[in-house]
């Protein structure tokens, strides 16, 4: 199944004194279904609050669209100070890839975005960051320069045509920067000092704009300047890194804080090993980390499996296990606990509703399965299954790439790990999916039939649910078929003490598959229409049933020949 594609939003508003009023703000984002709000951060000092809330990116649109309205019909510009740097009530709204999706179409969503604001709201939109339409708006200051007070006459100018909404002034919501842009982490190294010279020193060797040059002595020479007088600098090693040394009195330490800027450039664990080296240099070490706010969880999972690399280790393990390697190895946890479902967004949005089946403990799923409830069924079962067999065929490759001896075929089961996990992952989320689809039949069956219309939108409902239930389980056999490469593989190059677990794998991939074949078969008698629907799903699930069977009985010959 296709990764969710969720995306973050995080707009700022120009209001951060008054909770009634904010109180509303956030109430419009929580009006919109899919959105989860995550943080809710006021400032006094700049009357400014920054929201964040994450979720699929049509909803988000949706949430952000109505947060702006919101704030454009309670706050007044022409009466607002503060001394954060503003051009309108809802002072910019920034939309962040976080996974399952790139950034051209978050761009797209930006754009979509601005346009409803301009279009519909009345209020001047610019884009900013990686939605620009010219190369000066990526700069938010550019677009920002004036701030609200410039807006009337800046308005007036050519070169400031809004993107989209009137270049005339709004006197209450003034104007907005709507923009797209790479995911910003802010995250602090602890060392074992409490200098904040030497912690300086560190984040100067590893930030992107490096430090100044200077004649003679590094600390108190003489700043060396270009023929404009601006100061010479020394890059550092990172890229798309800012960075700065202080003194955290709560813990007694000195910290090196940084904002990755751009996470594909600059990952987590690299901005870490930078630090680590630097520090070592210079006598000083490294004692752990600390994440502020939250995280996707590719930036752990990246960590984890560069760690497991570095130590000739397979990455085919279940991503709890790699974040807890992460989560180890940059010692998240030295300060405080590190908890994953509160620190990574994609755990965040998790509901366990979602995967009320798979969440259960083998006992309540076996129970759950015999009660008299007629889902979970076959389908719910032969994915389970299928899933088992991956888990098996895994578990052969991970045995094989730590066997004693085999040190330099390591990557080679590590990569079949790796696949294993993702077929297993697959068959598994396919569980609970079953059931969904058995549950919208029922759903589609209960809807009202009395008028000519009714009956129509029923019947409508019910071929569409069917459909679902027959794509689901044919979805089941394709992804169980995949097992038997992994499993073969084990069987013929595997660990040979573990071949009759790579046997047992191929007998419930067959398994998954054939079961998962019934559920298409009973589901197609109740579809209607679209023969050639019907034509495809024939052929495809009897090439899989066909296929499964040969391969498990090629397999169980292979392996009855290795037992005697």
């Amino acid at each position: 199944m296709s990764q969710k594609r969720i995306i973050e939003c995080v707009p700022n508003f120009s209001e951060g004194r008054d909770m009634q009023l904010i109180e509303q703000i956030t109430q419009a984002i929580r009006s919109v279904e899919g959105v989860k709000l995550l943080d809710v951060d006021p400032g006094k000092a700049t009357n400014r609050t920054v929201v964040t809330f994450v979720g699929e990116p049509e909803p988000v649109v949706e949430a952000a669209f109505r947060a702006v309205k919101k704030a454009a019909e309670l706050i007044d510009m022409s009466k607002h100070q503060g001394e954060h740097p503003r051009m309108g009530a809802t002072d910019v709204c920034p939309l962040v890839p976080v996974s399952g999706i790139e950034m051209a179409e978050v761009v797209e969503y930006a754009r979509q975005l601005g346009r409803r604001i301009g279009e519909e709201l009345g209020i001047p939109v610019y884009l900013y960051e990686e939605a620009a339409t010219t190369p000066q708006r990526r700069n938010l200051a550019y677009v920002r320069s004036g701030e609200y007070e410039a807006l009337p006459e800046k308005l007036k100018k050519a070169e400031w045509k809004p993107d989209f909404g009137p270049a005339a002034f709004h006197a209450r919501a003034g104007a907005t920067a709507v923009g797209a842009r790479d995911f910003l982490i802010a995250y602090n190294v602890n060392l074992n000092t409490t200098s904040v010279r030497r912690a300086n020193a560190v984040a100067f060797d590893v930030r992107e704009k490096g430090r100044v040059k200077r004649k003679g002595n590094p600390l108190t020479g003489e700043i060396l300047r270009d023929e404009t007088g601006q100061p010479l600098r020394e890059p550092g090693l990172l890229k798309a890194v800012k960075a700065i040394g202080w003194y955290i009195e709560e813990y007694g330490i000195a910290q090196i804080s940084m904002n990755l800027t751009d996470i594909k450039v600059t990952p987590l664990h690299r901005a870490f090993e930078a630090c680590r080296e630097s520090a070592n240099r210079r006598g000083l070490r490294v004692t752990g980390s600390e994440l502020v706010g939250l995280v996707p969880k590719s930036v752990l999972l990246d960590a984890g499996k560069y760690f497991l690399r570095k130590q000739k280790r397979s990455l085919g393990i279940p991503e709890e296990e790699i974040i807890r390697i992460a989560v180890r190895s940059l010692g998240l946890d030295e300060l405080s606990p590190f908890e994953p479902g509160k620190k990574i967004i994609e755990y965040l949005l998790e509901e366990e509703e979602n995967n009320r089946l798979v969440a259960m403990d083998l006992r309540s799923f076996a129970r759950e399965t015999a009660s008299e409830s007629p889902a979970p069924g076959g389908g719910s079962i032969s994915a389970y299954v299928g899933a088992l067999g991956a888990a098996l065929g895994t578990m052969v490759a991970n045995l094989s790439a730590h066997k004693r001896g085999w040190d330099e075929r390591w990557e080679f089961f590590s990569r079949w790990a790796e696949q294993g996990q993702e077929i297993e992952e697959e068959l598994l989320k396919l569980v609970d999916e079953d059931t969904r689809a058995f549950e919208g039949i029922m759903q589609a069956f209960r809807l009202p039939k009395g008028t000519a219309e009714e009956k129509a939108t029923r019947r409508a409902a019910i071929q569409s649910a069917t459909r679902y239930a027959i794509e689901i389980p044919l979805k089941v056999a394709e992804t169980a078929l995949r097992a038997f490469d992994l499993l073969e593989t084990m069987v013929k190059e595997g660990n040979p003490n573990s071949i009759t677990d790579a046997a047992v794998g191929a007998l419930c991939a067959r398994a998954a598959v054939r079961g998962a074949a019934m559920n298409v078969r009973i589901n197609l008698l109740d579809f209607k229409g679209d023969e050639a629907f019907r034509s495809e799903v024939l052929e495809r699930i009897g090439a899989a049933e066909e296929q499964a069977a040969q391969r498990e009985e090629a397999l169980m010959k292979l392996t009855t020949k290795a037992l005697t």
